[in-house]
């Protein structure tokens, strides 16, 4: 009986052991303490001795039974406690982790689209890589013109240029990565007949060098209505919920005369400085009004390179760069601030 006694300690102190969890111990209490276990087992097998040797057995299996007892005790507390260093304190105040959110250029981008959608404009996307015709030619701008020179343009090889090592089919053919969202309004006068209602917003790359107001990547607005008897009042119009919308009820607009290949007239809309109300600071150039974006009525020639009657239909366009008005919204004076990925800027908005 003793080596039983004996083997039952040994077995039950090596399984103890090897046991990493709570319900582990708590199945071993069951197996040597609970009401068909060891221990007790070995307490029915005492009526099998006779009166003098029942009393040392007995001693054996209660010293048995408060040294398994200790053992599950003690096996247990250490758990919880290897369990609480893993997890940590959970009476210690937590730490808090901050929720991410929009990128102040999308949230720009979103409130844009939103004014606009509220006009009965739709949103389009168009494709990033353009060919010389939809961001050039077809918007009325000639081949003598700065913006098509390679010095202001990433124009882009193809593979079949790429293996014969030189320029392959006509110069309008060449791809590039679009430096105006403007080629948006071609590929939809293209395929839909008006009355038309556009807005679109993505990226554009020009190879400029990198300062506080200039980089190689930045974001575009092409908006565009289309219709009969579209008036430069209705581009007035139009510019002027916007302007109220996005910069406030006080804000002040204006109109400059101006040129661009694709609209006649055109002009510059400028707005009051936020900073000063129009008084003049440094901000402005002390001259009280700050340009956002660029406009006009369709030129004649664009309605005929994607197949509309100009005496049929007129319409006006209107872009402007994203990180402009959020710089302005925001009063931030280095566009670089946008894609540096600071978490501190980022997170102030």
């Amino acid at each position: 009986m003793q080596q039983k006694i004996k083997n039952i300690r040994e077995k039950f102190l090596r399984e103890v052991e090897e046991t990493s969890t709570p319900q582990g111990i708590e199945n071993l209490k069951i197996k040597y303490l609970g009401r068909k276990g060891e221990v007790t087992k070995l307490l029915k097998e005492i009526k099998n001795f006779s009166p003098a040797e029942r009393a040392g057995i007995g001693k054996l299996i209660n010293d048995l039974k408060k040294e398994i007892t200790q053992s599950i005790q003690q096996r247990l507390e250490s758990l919880s406690k290897e369990v609480k260093e893993k997890k940590g304190d959970i009476t210690l105040p937590g730490t808090f982790s901050s929720l991410g959110h929009l990128h102040p250029l999308s949230q720009i981008i979103n409130q844009i689209e939103e004014i606009f959608q509220r006009l009965n404009f739709r949103i389009v996307d168009g494709p990033e890589i353009e060919d010389e015709y939809h961001n050039f030619e077809a918007l009325n701008i000639p081949l003598d013109h700065p913006s098509r020179d390679a010095f202001d343009t990433f124009y882009l090889k193809s593979k079949e240029q790429s293996a014969k090592g030189k320029e392959v089919g006509k110069r309008s053919e060449r791809l590039l990565l679009r430096s105006q969202t403007s080629p948006v309004q071609i590929r939809v006068m293209e395929k839909e007949k008006p009355p038309l209602r556009i807005i679109s917003a993505g990226k554009v790359y020009r190879p400029d060098a990198t300062d506080a107001s200039h980089a190689s990547m930045f974001h575009q607005v092409e908006g565009f209505m289309v219709d009969e008897e579209v008036s430069f009042a209705n581009l007035k119009g139009i510019l002027s919920i916007f302007v109220k919308e996005m910069f406030g009820e006080d804000v002040q607009m204006r109109f400059r005369p101006h040129y661009f290949p694709f609209t006649e007239p055109s002009a510059e809309v400028d707005i009051s400085c936020l900073l000063c109300k129009g008084k003049g600071c440094s901000a402005c150039g002390n001259k009280g009004w700050i340009e956002i974006l660029g406009a006009g009525m369709i030129s004649p020639r664009v309605f005929e390179r994607v197949g509309y009657d100009p005496d049929k239909v007129s319409g006006f366009a209107f872009g402007m760069g994203v990180e402009r008005i959020a710089m302005l919204k925001f009063n931030i004076r280095d566009i670089r601030l946008f894609f540096e990925n600071d978490i501190r800027f980022l997170q102030q908005f």
